[in-house]
């Protein structure tokens, strides 16, 4: 499904595919270093996340105070966040894996990211996954548009293998 047929029919009402509870359950991150509310699209190759950037956030204070602006790299661990439920869910028993970023490339920064926003984070497997190893294409997408994007590795570790 096209992202903008996605963005265009998100209704914040609707049962996400994910909720904040069942992310949890996924990933290690906790706030304040957890930037994924919601999942709202998941097939084996991509998924799509949701995040509402609040005025309250505690890195506006310092980034900036006067004109707050999200970080280039807090968006990147963003998509690598939601990239991880990707990874996550190809496995039978999620629970006993790490999602773990491996390489960042290409990053690109295209427009700012305010409080008070809602992102939305795409994520593509770029080819299959090989030996727990992921090449993906990620998106931030702000007002319809391209925030920030990049291609990332990552990889998905046994816990007792870390």
């Amino acid at each position: 499904m096209e992202i903008e047929q996605i963005i265009n029919s998100y209704n914040p009402e609707d049962k996400p595919i994910k909720d904040l509870a069942q992310i949890k359950q996924l990933l290690p991150h906790r706030e304040p270093f957890l930037f994924l509310d919601k999942v709202i699209y998941l097939t084996e190759t991509e998924v799509v996340g949701v995040r509402e950037i609040k005025t309250t956030e505690n890195f506006f204070k310092g980034h900036f105070p006067d004109t707050p602006i999200m970080p280039g790299v807090l968006q990147i661990e963003a998509l690598a966040q939601t990239g991880g439920i990707l990874l996550l869910s190809t496995v039978p028993d999620p629970e006993n894996y790490l999602c773990l970023f491996m390489k960042i490339e290409n990053a690109k920064f295209r427009t700012i990211v305010v409080p008070d926003a809602k992102i939305f984070l795409k994520l593509t497997l770029l080819e299959p996954i090989r030996r727990g190893i992921a090449h993906m294409q990620g998106k931030v997408y702000f007002n319809n548009t391209i925030a920030a994007e990049s291609e990332m590795l990552a990889q998905i570790k046994k816990y007792k293998n870390l």
